[in-house]
């Protein structure tokens, strides 16, 4: 890593809770730059905007996630337990962070308007990864997904769509995890 590698990285992880503590609309470059303990000046030396920042720190945020749902589901053990880490991991590297803020809905809106292309582009990788873990368990025997008449493909986009509705569920964190294993649970009883 290089040290100007480094600094963004301590820019973005500065940058994160502020955007959660004031909404992007409120949030501005001297808040970002008085969290990361730097000079204005020389926050625009690394980036031109707020929206660069953000745009930034949802790049890294969903290669990040991404790589790490790609080892879980690489992982050991039952399809079904790493389907729920994968959506876990998921779930935890792009919504938590931003869904305990009072602006979540104004954060995932501006993350769609900003990084509209990156979200869409972790989003299929999400649903590739869970159709391979699918098919793979497919040739397996460890799950039949013809009982649904539904290829591993067609499963993948359910469970994200799953995910996303429960994502905008009423209730709150903990509650939607356990609509989520329910979920899963649901999906076991089907094709396992």
């Amino acid at each position: 890593m290089t040290e100007r590698d480094g600094k963004s990285d301590h820019i973005l992880d500065a940058a994160l809770p502020v955007f959660v503590r004031h909404g992007f609309r409120k949030a501005s470059m001297a808040d970002i730059a008085r969290a990361a303990g730097i000079s204005r000046a020389s926050l625009y030396l690394s980036f031109s905007s707020k929206e660069e920042v953000f745009r930034a720190g949802s790049t890294r945020a969903h290669a990040r996630t991404m790589q790490n749902v790609a080892a879980v589901l690489a992982g050991h053990g039952d399809v079904f337990e790493r389907l729920e880490a994968a959506v876990a991991v998921f779930h935890d590297g792009l919504v938590a962070p931003f869904a305990g803020s009072a602006d979540a809905v104004e954060l995932f809106d501006v993350n769609m308007a900003l990084a509209k292309d990156i979200t869409l582009a972790a989003r299929q990788r999400l649903v590739a990864l869970l159709a391979q873990a699918l098919a793979d368990a497919q040739t397996a025997g460890a799950v039949a997904t013809d009982r649904l008449q539904a290829r591993p493909a067609d499963i993948a986009g359910v469970i994200v769509a799953a995910m996303d509705g429960i994502k905008h569920a009423p209730g709150d964190g903990v509650q939607r995890e356990e609509h989520m294993r329910l979920f899963m649970r649901l999906l076991r009883a089907a094709i396992a």
